[in-house]
């Protein structure tokens, strides 16, 4: 029997210490600690531990299939994306013909089982495509989109402020010494009178026509 183990209780799991060097123990006999022992321990790697340690120079794993998943939802999410354009918008992207031609099917389905299955197979086929330039020509499409919006915001605050005060007028004169001065002052009396009279605003849409060609939209 060996001597460490005479007072260790037999319900308290056993804990095997190797020694440090290799010939330590030369009669092969194994020293059993009690497990109190370990707290006094102070030299780290003296136990045997269950969690493998990675061997040097080891291939970095393969993508989880969390990481898989969520790109296959990217690809699907702008797929899915790719069904809002126009014809001449989708007609621009460099992509294979049987995902244009998907693309273009989505738009001439109703029922909401058929439309899911032909996203899911849009997505499949957007598996096959590098998403990048097409990423990059719709963040183009985006930012035009944008600024076209903000200019059309403008001439429609232009148009406001023209109706309720004459100031509004003397400063785009300013800015636009060539505005045809008798025609837009009369556009603005009568888009007056349409709003007061509530009938239908077709000097109110003339002003803006005439402020778009006033102040052109920026590049």
């Amino acid at each position: 029997m060996n001597p460490h183990n005479k007072d260790h209780d037999k319900n308290q799991p056993l804990h095997i210490h190797l020694g440090d060097d290799e010939d330590e123990h030369d009669d092969g006999e194994v020293e059993v600690i009690p497990p109190q022992a370990r707290n006094n321990a102070t030299t780290p790697g003296r136990w045997l531990r269950n969690k493998p340690v990675p061997a040097e120079g080891e291939e970095e794993l393969p993508p989880s299939k969390t990481k898989i998943k969520k790109q296959m939802h990217e690809l699907r999410d702008l797929g899915e994306e790719l069904t809002d354009l126009s014809k001449d918008q989708l007609a621009q992207l460099d992509i294979p013909e049987n995902l244009r031609d998907a693309v273009r099917e989505m738009k001439n389905i109703n029922k909401f089982g058929a439309q899911r299955r032909q996203l899911q197979y849009i997505g499949k086929l957007m598996r096959d495509v590098d998403p990048a330039p097409i990423i990059a020509k719709l963040n183009a499409w985006k930012g035009y989109s944008q600024q076209h919006t903000a200019y059309m915001h403008q001439l429609e605050r232009w148009r406001d402020r023209l109706l309720e005060s004459d100031a509004a007028l003397t400063e785009l004169l300013a800015d636009h010494p060539q505005t045809d001065v008798q025609r837009l002052r009369a556009l603005i009396r009568n888009a007056q009178k349409e709003r007061e009279a509530a009938k239908p605003l077709k000097s109110f849409r003339e002003i803006f026509q005439v402020l778009k060609e006033l102040i052109p939209e920026p590049d």
